[in-house]
């Protein structure tokens, strides 16, 4: 029965991309198998996401391809946004998986290829005379797009940004580096200027210490407590915390710390160690919101990016960073129903692959009003521990309960408390 519901999670993972063979499976241990078959599932939904925008863009054909899909309650923008939106965001999800080191399996060789698709679609992002070239000259959200974009390059500098030719690179840093002309609002709009401006200090650029310093600062000041941030002047019961807040933060000081950036009055890595710190406590509450079945609360704005929602876990899980209290196992089982629950409805993707405004499905009445089909791909944000390669111990480790799954099953589970950090 294991083997054949092994069977049955790759077929529905990773068949259509050949990542397993039977060869393979036979020479697996019986132990391994539902570990193997959790990374081959989430690997397959991921390549599902990456295959039709890479090979589409690639080639200079995303515009011409890719079937654009905008809210009922659009606001009129550009809909031009939406191409950058699904090309940044897709990369920032897949780009620790894209720099794993090259190995001859079939899961490397799919790997390899989709790394060169990805370095030919920079190429054209920044081009003008491609006809993928992205919505550099927009106005407000090409400044949020844009983070994502460089996010993906700061995840994996020597696969994603040290290949690319002389003048792409100074095309990009061209391109970033004009997008100071919008100015953020005090919301979370902070950090996508910031994640900016760290991107360039990480490759040696100049870079606005003030569109770092700022966000952070405000960040900090808008933390109410027990891990939760507001978003500006309000709180908002909202995933937000997920999308943006904690990874954003984190990653921005990571930045500040590494290469000893100045902020007044403050150190970078005591501000580093705080933003770890909460961010885990609240990955401690995502892990809690996850039923016995996998589902969650479909809560708040932007609820259509659904499995970014699980972001700061995924991150944590990748950075080797989550908390005791908090076991690989027990992460990925409960990470595994979620996806399973999420995208085993088909809807969630048109007939030729692309992703739908929805959430279990295609529901378009869902999106907001700056809600596009490009806009979806930050789901790809919940697969960043696929940057863990098939070995590590997160994929390795025997499954466990998560906490709902024992306490509705009437069994021994921790209790929560609120923290002062």
């Amino acid at each position: 029965m294991e083997r054949r519901n092994f069977m049955r999670a790759l077929m529905a993972g990773s068949a259509a991309t050949g990542l397993i063979g039977e060869g393979a499976l036979a020479a697996t241990a019986p132990a391994a198998i539902g570990a193997a078959s959790d990374r081959a599932y989430m690997l397959g939904l991921l390549q599902k996401m990456t295959e039709p925008v890479l090979t589409a863009m690639s080639k200079g054909e995303l515009h011409k391809t890719f079937p654009l899909e905008v809210s009922p309650t659009w606001d009129g923008r550009d809909k031009g946004v939406a191409y950058l939106e699904c090309f940044g965001r897709l990369i920032a999800g897949a780009a620790p998986w894209l720099a794993l080191p090259d190995d001859g399996t079939a899961e490397g060789r799919s790997r390899k290829r989709l790394q060169q698709m990805a370095l030919q679609s920079y190429v054209h992002a920044v081009d003008p005379k491609s006809p993928d070239y992205l919505l550099w000259k927009g106005a407000g959200q090409t400044l949020v797009d844009s983070s994502y974009f460089t996010n993906a390059l700061m995840r994996a500098p020597k696969t994603l940004w040290e290949p690319l030719d002389t003048t792409t690179k100074q095309r990009i840093i061209a391109e970033i580096k004009a997008l100071r002309r919008i100015e953020p609002p005090y919301i979370n709009w902070m950090l996508f200027a910031a994640m900016n401006e760290a991107w360039l200090m990480s490759i040696g650029e100049e870079y606005d210490p003030m569109r770092m310093n700022v966000a952070i600062r405000k960040i900090n000041e808008w933390y109410v407590g027990d891990g939760w941030i507001k978003d500006g002047d309000a709180f908002h019961f909202d995933y937000y915390n997920s999308y943006v807040m904690f990874p954003m933060l984190l990653e921005v000081v990571d930045v500040l710390a590494k290469f000893k950036g100045a902020f007044w009055n403050g150190k970078p890595e005591e501000l580093q160690a705080q933003a770890l710190k909460r961010m885990q406590r609240y990955s401690e509450h995502l892990e809690r919101f996850i039923s016995p079945s996998g589902t969650y609360p479909p809560i708040g704005r932007s609820l259509t990016y659904r499995t970014a929602a699980f972001q700061p876990l995924a991150l944590l899980a990748w950075r080797k960073q989550l908390p005791a209290s908090l076991p690989e196992g027990q992460v990925r089982a409960a990470m595994q129903a979620v996806h399973k629950v999420v995208w085993s409805e088909p809807s969630n993707f048109t007939k030729d692959g692309f992703l739908t405004i929805g959430f279990v499905g295609h529901h378009p009445e869902l999106g907001d009003w700056y809600s596009n089909n490009g806009s979806m791909y930050i789901a790809s944000e919940g697969f960043l521990a696929l940057g863990l390669a098939p070995g590590d111990s997160y994929w390795t480790s025997p499954a466990q309960d998560w906490t709902q799954k024992k306490a509705f099953a009437g069994r021994p589970f921790p209790k929560d408390y609120p923290v002062n950090y």
